[in-house]
């Protein structure tokens, strides 16, 4: 079975950086295409940044720019570096991964999920 375990959530000031970390175990070899996800109080969840197997990234409008999803030197690893953070950044934010090798920026399609990590940005 896949497991993904987040860290590296906490507080900051809204201008600065934080660094996500994502690791994965089990069938990980397996899955092609990992993401980050967030869900803001009273919103739904919604995508972040998404990369494939063979490196290609997307993001959402609202963190373009600012956010860079990649992955570590082993592949079971996964990043997402945030800068210039904003109080609207605030969340629990999901690593996630999916088999196929479609893709999207769609929480729908993704089958594996960690426990979430906290971001909370103060203006």
């Amino acid at each position: 079975q896949v497991q993904l375990v987040e860290s590296g959530g906490g507080s900051m000031q809204a201008g600065g950086s934080l660094k996500l970390s994502c690791v994965a175990s089990g069938y990980s070899d397996n899955m092609h295409c990992m993401g980050w996800f967030r869900q803001a109080p009273g919103k739904e969840r919604e995508g972040v940044a998404v990369i494939d197997s063979g490196g290609s990234a997307s993001y959402a409008d609202s963190v373009k720019g600012r956010f860079t999803i990649s992955k570590g030197n082993a592949e079971n690893t996964l990043y997402l570096q945030m800068n210039s953070l904003k109080p609207e950044d605030t969340g629990m934010y999901y690593c996630a991964a999916r088999g196929g090798f479609n893709c999207p920026l769609d929480q729908n399609r993704f089958g594996y999920w960690g426990q979430g990590t906290q971001v909370t940005v103060s203006s």
